[in-house]
């Protein structure tokens, strides 16, 4: 046998004269024992063997701090092993150090050897069933939203880092690809590779840069394709959520268990699609196993009919003096299948390290052999569930042991999980599911918190509301929805800041598309009568069309200006709609309308928009002052008619054609004592003969003749008491100022802003 090993100094003098001897095997009892024997230290004689002497080798001066690597042989014959089973075989270091100059064992390493003393020892077919869970896990890479042209955008490169040769999740599919393991997949990292197959993008410092992993993601997904054919697969629900968090925080925040049962829902037809297989759905796995009663409740609300715990958590009954088997029932129809917690463990160290994959690779084997040679007989189903996202060292820590178990355990047969939860159950195992306080503390503490939850149904309420007014709902909801499910990932333990940073990321997306279908801002309007028409424009800058939502104007004087109801809107991608609103006014003054949409449930849509209206209605007392101006204006355009035609008929006259004499008017005379009264007539009432409207001379008490019209009004001499035509109905208005004057001013201090045309009666007046 060959054993290879490593002397590390951690003293303070450096190792002289020394040598490295092998000991004889001692013989193992149980899994307790071999243990014990990795975790003792110090050298004691009858616990580490006898000295085998003439197979040492010497070790050169080892300084402080510093390591020297050594290998020796040794005759199996000189271990003096015995019947089959495991044992330990140690290494004893002797020598001096420049401190204390005398030979003494300075230190003792220790492994574990299995050993078959005769092949009938072991069974033709073996009664111990293995299953190992493979895991296809890694974080949230994808973001929600995409480009215009619904181009996908990952949040980083990682995961072509991944899945690039090397990398954690290439190791895992090719090395997996020839072990006897179940795939546990997570639907979301199908996804996101998936996505990376066709043309992506990645978010940049600068914004979105064009990926480059199309043929890396391809070769990923067809190796994958090849590994799982015939295989079992076990798909978790869609971003592997964190059943822990829910049920200790999450599960008293309406919807989160909605949340968790759609995510259950989506996993299924997402491996079908990537892998073209048809997975299990059928188990929950809370982190490293721990369950307490509401964890198990969350687990199985779901409809998931196993739950894969771990035996440092359902621990089985006292006095049991063998491992029992994975499938123990708990009540409800429930089956818990118990993960073996040593072997669960054993690659959860630094892998890069030789020694550490040697002793994984030792206790794999020697534990294995130990839980057979309990009651070689007794059919078993042991289940090992690893950690979820082993690193690459990890990784090919496991494959290398898993393939010397295959090859050489020969007391074990390798099994899929179906089976395993199949599998009678152990009548002696019992087992009662721990109480939420045993739950442990340094899981918990990594745990999303409550408002983590909270702002999750936040974001879903703003989807959901969203959602209904698009003619394309799914172009929205299936990537948020899937967005808000990778919120409640197992993959953010112990990083809430990230947590955070995602959920902040995905509300401002969301609500960033939401701002697209908005009120354009008015400025403030003028209403100048009593009834208007009042344009408020929506816009839509999505690429889709928005339908069902309803505008509602109001009035904050609903007594002085009321506005007409609720209008439909439909608006199509890329542009915007103008709605009319009809608004009537019974007073003078200021008002502020608020313009808002809302959704076809009722709910608001985006911000309200208020503006102001300054209302002008024209009240009585103005329209008949308009009025009285107006019958100014057409009393004053008469008489300058009747006074162009009597200078007309006047130089008829001079040309021989009438007989009358025409005097001009000139100024009015003065009234008083002098001033002589007369009446004007037309030829047609004097019986004259002379034609209608002809001018008639008078005779005023200065002899001059004077002519007028019959029936023209101000144009007869005024009486000393007489008052001008017109001057009864101008009466009381300014010196120098007519009523005509007054009718056609302007309003005084009206404002310049948006005038809106007035219609109805006012209109017409």
């Amino acid at each position: 046998m060959t054993v290879r090993g490593t002397v590390t100094n951690n003293g303070d003098s450096p190792i002289v004269d020394s040598s490295i001897a092998p000991r004889q095997a001692v013989a193992l009892a149980g899994r307790d024992d071999i243990d014990g024997a990795l975790a003792r230290d110090g050298f004691d004689v009858t616990q580490d063997g006898g000295l085998i002497r003439g197979h040492g080798v010497d070790v050169d001066t080892v300084p402080p701090g510093l390591s020297r690597s050594f290998t020796l042989r040794v005759p199996v014959s000189e271990l003096e092993l015995g019947d089959t089973g495991v044992y330990q075989l140690a290494l004893s270091l002797t020598g001096r150090t420049e401190n204390e100059q005398w030979d003494q064992v300075l230190g003792v390493g220790r492994t574990l050897l299995p050993w078959i003393a005769d092949d009938d020892d072991l069974p033709d077919e073996p009664g111990t069933n293995l299953t190992v869970l493979w895991p296809l896990i890694s974080t949230t890479h994808l973001n929600p939203q995409t480009d215009e042209g619904q181009v996908p955008i990952l949040s980083d490169d990682a995961l072509l880092s991944e899945i690039s040769p090397g990398g954690r999740l290439y190791q895992l599919v090719t090395l997996g690809a020839d072990l006897p393991v179940t795939w546990v997949v997570d639907p979301d990292l199908l996804a996101s590779v998936d996505a990376m197959a066709e043309e992506y993008l990645v978010q940049g410092a600068d914004g979105p840069i064009a990926g480059r992993g199309q043929e890396v993601a391809r070769n990923w997904l067809l190796q994958l394709q090849e590994a799982v054919e015939d295989r079992e697969v076990v798909a978790l629900p869609f971003a592997d959520p964190d059943l822990a968090s829910l049920a200790h925080h999450g599960k008293d925040v309406p919807g989160s268990l909605g949340q968790l049962k759609d995510a259950t829902r989506m996993a299924a037809p997402t491996v079908e699609t990537v892998l073209g297989v048809e997975p299990t759905t059928d188990f929950a796995w809370p982190v490293e196993g721990a369950i307490d009663p509401e964890i198990v409740s969350v687990a199985t609300s779901a409809n998931a009919g196993n739950v894969i715990t771990r035996s440092d958590s359902l621990r089985h009954a006292d006095g049991l003096s063998h491992t029992p088997s994975a499938p123990r029932p708990i009540g409800g129809g429930i089956t818990a299948l118990v993960a073996d917690s040593r072997l669960s463990q054993l690659f959860q160290a630094d892998m890069s390290r030789p020694g550490n994959v040697a002793q994984a690779h030792q206790l794999l084997l020697a534990h294995t052999l130990a839980i057979h040679g309990q009651d070689p007989e007794l059919e078993r189903n042991i289940l090992l569930a690893p950690q979820r996202m082993p690193t690459s060292s990890q990784v090919q820590a496991m494959a290398e042991s898993l393939t010397s178990l295959r090859n050489d355990g020969h007391w074990i047969e390798f099994a899929d999980l179906t089976e395993t939860a199949d599998a009678a159950p152990d009548p002696g195992a019992g087992g009662q599911v721990p109480a939420a306080d045993e739950y442990p503390a340094e899981l918990r503490a990594q745990e999303l918190p409550v408002h983590a939850f909270q702002a999750m149904r936040e974001t879903r309420r703003t989807l959901n509301d969203f959602s209904a007014i698009l003619s394309e709902p799914d172009r929205v909801v299936v990537p948020f929805g899937s967005a808000i499910q990778r919120e409640m990932s197992t993959a953010w333990r112990d990083r809430e800041s990230a947590a955070a940073r995602y959920r902040s990321s995905v509300q401002n997306q969301l609500v960033q598309l939401t701002e697209q279908v908005s009120l354009i801002p008015k400025t403030r309007i003028t209403l100048s009568g009593r009834s208007a028409t009042i344009p408020v424009t929506v816009e839509n800058g999505l690429l889709q069309d928005v339908r069902g939502l309803e505008l509602r104007l109001t009035s904050s004087r609903r007594l002085g200006l009321e506005v007409s109801g609720p209008q439909d809107v439909s608006i199509g991608g890329g542009l915007s709609q103008s709605v009319k609103f009809e608004a009537n006014s019974r007073a003078n003054g200021k008002a502020f309308l608020e313009a808002q949409l809302y959704t076809p449930d009722g709910k608001p849509y985006g911000e309200a928009m208020r503006f102001q209206a300054q209302v002008t209605s024209i009240t009585s007392t103005v329209l008949m002052v308009i009025g009285v101006g107006l019958l100014l204006v057409v009393l004053a355009g008469i008489r300058m008619y009747t006074q162009r035609k009597r200078i007309a008929a006047a130089e008829r006259g001079d040309d021989g054609e009438a007989g009358t004499t025409v005097v001009d008017d000139g100024p009015e005379p003065a009234a008083g004592p002098a001033a002589t009264t007369a009446t004007a007539a037309t030829a047609a009432t004097a019986g004259d003969g002379k034609p209608a409207g002809e001018p008639v001379p008078t005779s005023g008490a200065d002899g001059e003749s004077r002519a007028g019209t019959a029936g023209a009004p101000g144009d007869a001499a005024a009486a000393p008491d007489a008052e001008p035509a017109g001057q009864e109905a101008a009466e009381g208005l300014p010196a120098g100022e007519s009523a005509a004057d007054i009718g056609g001013a302007e309003a005084e201090g009206a404002e310049r802003s948006e005038k809106l045309d007035r219609d109805g009666p006012d209109r017409d007046a």
